[in-house]
């Protein structure tokens, strides 16, 4: 191979270097936790008009969301635990056999809503 070619060979192999472009990672940044705790609280509020609960009361200093169903009281619980995380938890009680899902199917409506 000749001087020029390998000159012309190294010439086009700097130019097609030119359109190669590595894009710097943007970085993510992480919720709050109180972002976290607000992302919960709506969508267990959500999660429960999803699945017919008429909510009756709202407590966010306590965590709780109350409301009923056919018979059955609903309450959500919202909870910050110590390492950052938000813990969500529905619990039913009322009429025997009444709404005997109910509770799963809360659950997975938040779920749904949290994109989980």
């Amino acid at each position: 191979m000749s001087r020029a070619s390998t000159l012309l060979a190294f010439a086009i192999g700097l130019a097609s270097l030119g359109g190669c472009v590595v894009y710097e990672p943007v970085p993510m940044s992480q919720p709050s936790p109180q972002q976290r705790y607000d992302q919960s609280w709506a969508a267990a509020a959500a999660a429960m008009t999803d699945q017919g609960v008429t909510i009756t009361s709202q407590d966010r200093g306590a965590g709780a969301i109350r409301g009923q169903r056919s018979g059955v009281n609903v309450t959500a619980q919202v909870q910050t635990q110590a390492d950052g995380n938000v813990q969500v938890s529905f619990e039913t009680a009322g009429t025997p056999g009444a709404e005997p899902e109910l509770a799963k199917r809360l659950r997975e409506s938040y779920l749904r809503r949290m994109g989980r």
